[in-house]
């Protein structure tokens, strides 16, 4: 097995998280009440239960690395999330930032950040 990472966030409500992942890809892998796992391809989310989680002040974030980052933003973006600066929940263009890489920036429904970085190898 392959080490590896995978970041734990809040979740309000498990239904509205699976919906929101669901839209554009992510299935449940694990589910109780206290403990739900995301997968789309080799990404892995899992969440936590946290229905005190204020979104416009939530400070959760985590990276996920993509080969195909076009792919990716293209099936969020086709789900009709608001592609903004501002507002939860939220998706940026990609864009190449200042360290090389291209990357974008989506916001979920409990306002957790995903850092979108296309994974060059």
């Amino acid at each position: 097995m392959v080490d590896r990472a995978v970041p734990n966030l809040p979740s309000r409500d498990f239904d509205a998280t699976v919906g929101f992942y669901g839209a554009f890809g992510f299935t449940v892998g694990y589910r109780d009440d206290r403990w739900l796992i995301l997968r789309r391809g080799g990404v892995q989310l899992e969440f936590f239960p946290a229905p005190e989680v204020d979104p416009r002040s939530s400070s959760f974030m985590c990276s996920v690395r993509v080969a195909d980052l076009d792919g990716l933003h293209a099936a969020i973006a086709a789900t009709g999330i608001p592609r903004n600066d501002t507002g939860i929940p939220r998706l940026t263009p990609i864009e190449r930032q200042y360290f090389g890489m291209r990357v974008g920036y989506l916001v979920d429904l409990d306002g957790t950040q995903l850092h979108l970085i296309e994974d060059a190898g």
